[in-house]
């Protein structure tokens, strides 16, 4: 059974920091046997990345088999269906349409006193993609990590994907054709993060690694960063739907279960004004799930991690959207736009009773690569930024060095960086 909140209750404030506080992620301590893997692969290279791969996907793997080559992609491309081609295509143009709005300008400009400041932005060189391809086999990760990264300008996208048993789906494939992606490596798991991060005889470094893993890919990302970027640490997914009256109560409770069969820690809440509601969508997620061919899996998550809360508003319901900080917010509203200003934190909106989340996972436009963990308090889905960087621009006239030099000076001598003071006076004394 979910957990059932009322905000009137007494014991609201104890129980609703428990669900906040509640660890959804991997208990088993995974650091050690990570950090082994990657100091294997920096130490051994291929060798070490061949043998992990082969001992974890039971594959059957060489250092010259590594690389998919052009000929397996596009056999494997050939063997989806027209209309999963078709849907991929459409997913693919609509999140490059989107995407292509993000990308900012340089600005350059020139103030009062002559100096010259602004940024430029450009493309990071190398990128390295995970997609996950065992339990999970998602290519619309591929699109969502693939297109924004083309669209930055990344000169080179090299895109890891493990073969369990030397099986891939082929829609994996399929995506990354229709992203131009031609660089596409048989491997997972914390070897696969250590050999972007490193590189190897046969997989070439990269400056950033992006998409989503299990925890010990979580936790390889973790440890490499700072060798090279990463998007973010993805924890396990989540929905939150705020709902009045308004809401179909058998249209919430799909969106519940469609987050709640991810599975592995995957959580499901509904914040409603409505107590009505709140037990119909609860006998509702029951009917459901008998109908849902994952719907153990669903059902272990939404009684174990799901939540249904009351609350005597929809400001209070807004006020618990941003201290839980989900990745998906839907708002179940006829008018959604109203409470919209007052949600602050959370990775992605869906206004709406027709804005199902698993819309936005697939072919609204918006990534669906988004900050987990009460993360999105301080972070951002991935988007263009993420594959790109910006760099300071700064130049000085005669005169407008003169006018702040003294300032300049003055604080270099209160540092005691003597040196710093000097190469900006010394450019004064005729």
């Amino acid at each position: 059974m979910p957990l059932r909140l009322d905000s009137t209750q007494p014991d609201f404030e104890a129980r609703f920091t428990d669900l906040l506080g509640a660890k959804r992620e991997s208990s088993q301590d995974v650091n050690d046997t990570v950090s082994a893997i990657i100091a294997d692969v920096r130490h051994r290279g291929d060798e070490a990345v061949v043998e992990l791969t082969n001992r974890f996907d039971r594959a059957n793997v060489t250092a010259q088999t590594l690389r998919f080559t052009a000929d397996e992609i596009a056999s494997a491309a050939a063997q989806v269906p027209s209309n999963v081609r078709a849907a991929l295509q459409t997913a693919h143009d609509r999140i490059r349409a989107h995407h292509q709005k993000q990308k900012p300008e340089d600005h350059v400009y020139t103030d009062a006193l002559g100096v010259t400041l602004g940024s430029r932005w450009t493309a990071v060189d190398a990128v390295g993609i995970y997609v996950p391809g065992g339990l999970a086999s998602y290519p619309s990760s591929v699109l969502m990590n693939a297109v924004p990264a083309h669209v930055a300008g990344v000169g080179r996208i090299a895109m890891v994907v493990p073969t369990p048993s030397g099986e891939i789906n082929p829609a994996i494939l399929a995506a990354a054709e229709i992203a131009g992606i031609t660089e596409i490596y048989r491997i997972g798991g914390a070897q696969a993060v250590a050999a972007l991060a490193y590189g190897t005889a046969t997989i070439p470094r990269v400056d950033k690694v992006t998409g989503p893993g299990n925890a010990y890919v979580a936790t390889a990302k973790r440890q490499v960063f700072g060798q090279v970027g990463i998007d973010m640490i993805a924890g396990p997914s989540e929905v939150l739907v705020i709902a009045d009256g308004s809401a179909n109560p058998a249209w919430v409770a799909a969106d519940l279960i469609a987050q709640a069969e991810h599975g592995a820690g995957a959580q499901s809440i509904l914040v409603t004004t409505d107590a009505s509601l709140a037990d119909a969508v609860e006998t509702e997620v029951d009917r459901q799930l008998t109908l849902l061919p994952k719907g153990d899996m669903a059902r272990e998550g939404w009684d174990e991690l799901g939540a249904i809360i009351t609350v005597a508003s929809l400001d209070e319901a807004a006020g618990l959207a941003n201290r839980i900080a989900s990745e998906h917010v839907e708002l179940a509203l006829d008018d959604p736009q109203a409470l919209l200003r007052a949600i602050r934190h959370a990775g992605a909106i869906f206004l709406g009773h027709h804005t199902p989340e698993a819309i936005g996972d697939y072919v609204g436009g918006s990534n669906h690569v988004l900050p987990t963990a009460r993360s999105a308090r301080f972070a951002s889905g991935l988007g263009v930024l993420d594959f790109m960087k910006r760099t300071s621009i700064l130049g000085c006239t005669p005169s407008s060095l003169s006018a702040l030099a003294e300032p300049a000076v003055t604080i270099a001598g209160v540092e005691d960086l003597d040196g710093h003071g000097r190469s900006i006076s010394i450019r004064l004394n005729h």
